[in-house]
């Protein structure tokens, strides 16, 4: 396809090594042991705070036991917790501990090889330096160590994105109809692991719409039709049967919401971030969301790699990045963000976790900023050095600066005494296994009630249990009991004035996770100084 007055073939950034692959292989795989060390030591000290990881465990012990169809057509798109069977199969062991370790195994694994795909992102969008100085800031984001942490889907959907989002680059630049089919199928499977997957085949086609528009674009319109064709029939063809078997675009709520296949979430929805105000217009909410997206953002964008991006972009003009490309950036950062408020307005809810797809973009850009900040920026040679001489500041110097202020956050968590994320649900679920018997548990964290291996209600059953007399044991995270939240008064109506009957760890550090035990047949402070006449009587025991 020739969509440019040039042809095709447009010259790649300057700033590639002729010197082969040896020295690209060295680099990405010293990035590999570095991000395997970061995620390591972020595993060591960091918890477990999100209950989501869940669903694709279960997910996954529902796949190896056979249960495809409920596996697969659950709440979860399927490829994470194919994932999770994978290392499990690989690591072995019996019981919930086992398979939350598959799980870690598997994040763990796919943001260390995610590594490849970004390296070759960044070197075909901008060059060698800004390649690896993408790759260092983008992997230093404390969120990605988050996702580590908490055994989420993102993981490997970026290990697929990631793919997709070169090959559709490689198309871009040179035309060929094997580069577009690679962004079909990795786009597809990136959508089998997470929704948002499909922005990135959406994003190619409405690049390839927009391009015969470019005041200097002369299109090859047979080929253009039958590359427009190839991506449309390839991705209904590849993601179609997964639509077909699960009946629905996705499973997921929130998503759905996006794309308007399901009405707004109601005003107290359990996932919204916050209630929904009385009477509340369209353009208050819609505004709202938009402020949120721009905070999402710049939890993965620090205001330093902003600026580092804005002067990348500044610099666009005379670089070897064909201007297809940059539209096609441009439509992929303009439909995220439209995405993001959208999830926002609709669903309620809008996550630093959810804009690394963006994040992801603007950090490449911004590398190529550093690296032309780097390529011009000098001190008189008066200071260090002999006359006329000028010293520039190494990657090495970029790099390390801009990588700590990116991860600052990370380092600022509490350091866990014992080791590990799920150390503190471990001990509840013990303490849960030893006290409750079945069906007395109503669990906001999840985690502790899965790691007891003991049926009851979880926390998306909290307003119910609230009028269950069978419900003796409620357990929450501490910033669940204290802080305010669409749920607030169910679980207040649950414990009431109640002391925690058990509280691990016992004496958190600052920011660190404590799990809060109550015992619903103990009387409450009020209750009991009033007298016994006023009492309740204790809730009914099966």
């Amino acid at each position: 396809m020739n969509t440019e007055a040039s042809p095709m073939t447009v010259a790649a950034p300057a700033d590639l090594d002729p010197a082969g692959p040896f020295p690209h292989l060295i680099r990405v795989v010293l990035l590999m042991a570095a991000t395997a060390a970061l995620m390591g030591w972020t595993l060591r000290h960091g918890e477990a705070s999100l209950r989501d990881g869940l669903r694709s465990i279960q997910a996954a012990r529902q796949i190896d036991a056979g249960a495809w169809g409920e596996g697969l057509r659950g709440i979860e798109h399927p490829l994470h917790p194919l994932a999770i069977v994978s290392a499990h199969r690989l690591i072995g062991g019996e019981g919930p501990e086992w398979w939350q370790r598959a799980a870690v195994a598997a994040s763990f694994a796919a943001v260390v090889l995610l590594v490849v795909p970004l390296y070759l992102v960044g070197r075909d969008l901008f060059g060698d330096r800004a390649a690896w100085l993408g790759c260092v800031l983008f992997l230093a984001n404390p969120i990605l160590g988050s996702v580590v942490v908490n055994v989420l889907s993102e993981s490997t959907f970026l290990l697929a994105w990631t793919w997709g989002l070169w090959a559709a680059i490689r198309f871009l630049r040179e035309g060929s109809f094997g580069w577009l089919l690679g962004a079909v199928g990795f786009g597809v499977l990136a959508y089998l692991a997470r929704p948002e997957g499909l922005l990135l085949p959406a994003s190619v086609l409405a690049t390839m719409l927009l391009i015969p528009f470019h005041h200097a674009t002369r299109i090859n319109w047979p080929r253009w039709r039958r590359a427009t064709a190839l991506l449309v029939l390839g991705a209904i063809a590849l993601a179609g049967p997964y639509i077909a078997a699960s009946g629905t675009l996705t499973p997921r709520p929130g998503p759905a919401r996006v794309l308007g296949l399901e009405p707004r979430s109601p005003a107290f929805a359990l996932e919204r971030e916050a209630p929904m105000a009385p009477g509340q217009t369209t353009f208050e909410t819609y505004r709202l969301a938009a402020s949120r997206m721009v905070e999402v953002l710049l939890a993965n964008l620090p205001l330093a790699l902003l600026a580092a991006a804005i002067l990348g972009v500044a610099t666009s003009r005379g670089g070897a990045t064909p201007s297809r490309t940059w539209l096609f950036l441009a439509v992929l950062l303009a439909a995220s963000s439209l995405a993001l408020v959208r999830l926002h307005a609709t669903a309620g809810y809008c996550s630093p976790r959810n804009a690394l797809v963006p994040g992801m973009v603007l950090i490449l850009v911004a590398a190529r900023g550093i690296d032309r900040l780097m390529t011009r920026l000098t001190i008189p040679g008066r200071l260090v050095g002999l006359p006329r001489e000028r010293l520039r500041p190494g990657p090495v110097v970029w790099a390390a600066a801009l990588a700590l202020i990116v991860s600052a956050p990370r380092f600022q968590q509490p350091i866990v005494e014992t080791p590990g994320p799920f150390n503190v649900y471990w001990d509840a679920g013990r303490w849960l296994a030893r006290s409750a018997a079945d069906g007395e548990v109503l669990d906001l964290t999840d985690w502790s009630l899965y790691f007891s291996r003991l049926p009851g209600s979880s926390f998306a059953q909290v307003r119910e249990a609230a009028a269950d007399p069978d419900v003796r044991w409620v357990v929450a995270l501490a910033s669940q009991v204290e802080g305010e939240s669409t749920y607030s008064d169910a679980l207040r109506s649950l414990i009431g004035d109640r002391e925690p009957v058990a509280a691990l760890p016992a004496e958190p550090k600052p920011g660190q996770v404590q799990i809060r035990i109550f015992d619903r047949e103990v009387v409450p402070a009020a209750l009991a100084d009033a007298g016994p006449a006023e009492a309740p009587a204790k809730p009914a025991r099966r």
